[in-house]
């Protein structure tokens, strides 16, 4: 028995560590992405853990039939990140990287926000607020065809100013939906400033359990903690809230903990110092 343990703890150590480098892969797309427009660079780099893990560990998917009925879905509800749903799913095979240069262009498939033409794309995004609502649509609908498929919906935690998340909050917990996660992503800024400053949210984690959701909080950037809260997740009878404390901007030390990536082109200067940034830290992996 403990050598099958061991073997399974070794499959999972590689499988993280597999998980690891290609988030460093999608870290160095997006700063590619971010040297040609302004993209909300912080709010990507913020979840990006949190993404690379659902889809390259945790869901079923598959990137060759994007429309398989039984696959779990995720829901981008803050659509302003859209570059790193798009990054990822290059990655995992949706359609091909260089098509990430097409990224926000007329005619491209990789709009500014998620749109239902790009494949692997569930749920448009972008209307703050929405994302849980669409979330419970889809969870009911699974449970009424007796179907395994679970739903993740990433927010913000700026997000969380809108009404229509408490209702759902709300609704999703009377109905008992144990398919249902939400990963509210803690990077601690919104738009106009510190999201405290802007409407006070603590203490997060009591409020969402009032609601009767089973609550967690972890490191939003530990792919293991990830792993380990989603795993617990699939337990559950209830809706699960994931409280993923991150950093805006994490990665590239001069944007981390700031507004300054919200939306923005690098410089020259700023690409090659991040992308020197990047190339340091995977060597040190």
């Amino acid at each position: 028995m403990s050598s099958t343990v061991e073997l399974a703890d070794l499959k999972h150590a590689t499988d993280v560590q597999k998980v690891k480098e290609r988030i460093r892969n999608v870290q160095r797309m997006l700063v590619e992405m971010t040297s040609s427009m302004g993209v909300h660079l912080g709010s990507s780099l913020s979840c990006l853990e949190i993404i690379a893990t659902l889809y390259f560990l945790k869901m079923r998917h598959t990137p060759h039939r994007p429309q398989w009925k039984e696959r779990d879905r995720f829901i981008l509800s803050k659509g302003h990140a859209a570059p790193v749903l798009y990054a990822v799913l290059a990655e995992a095979g949706y359609f091909p990287k260089e098509e990430l240069r097409t990224l926000k262009r007329i005619d491209s498939r990789l709009q500014g926000h998620p749109d239902l033409k790009t494949p692997g794309v569930d749920a448009p995004s972008g209307s703050l607020g929405q994302g849980i609502s669409i979330g419970i649509g889809m969870a009911v609908a699974a449970k009424m065809r007796g179907s395994r498929s679970r739903v993740y919906v990433l927010a913000g935690d700026g997000e969380c100013d809108e009404g229509q998340v408490w209702e759902s909050l709300m609704t999703a917990a009377h109905l008992r939906l144990g398919n249902l996660v939400l990963i509210i992503d803690r990077n601690g800024w919104q738009l106009d400033d510190r999201t405290e400053e802007v409407k006070r949210k603590v203490p997060l984690r009591s409020k969402l359990e009032s609601f009767g959701w089973e609550t967690y909080s972890i490191n939003g950037h530990d792919v293991e903690k990830i792993v380990e809260v989603l795993d617990a997740a699939e337990r559950a009878e209830q809706p699960v809230a994931i409280i993923a404390h991150t950093k805006k901007g994490k990665g590239i030390s001069f944007l981390e903990d700031s507004n300054k990536g919200h939306k923005l082109k690098l410089s020259e200067e700023e690409y090659l110092a991040a992308i020197k940034e990047l190339e340091m830290k995977a060597k040190c992996a």
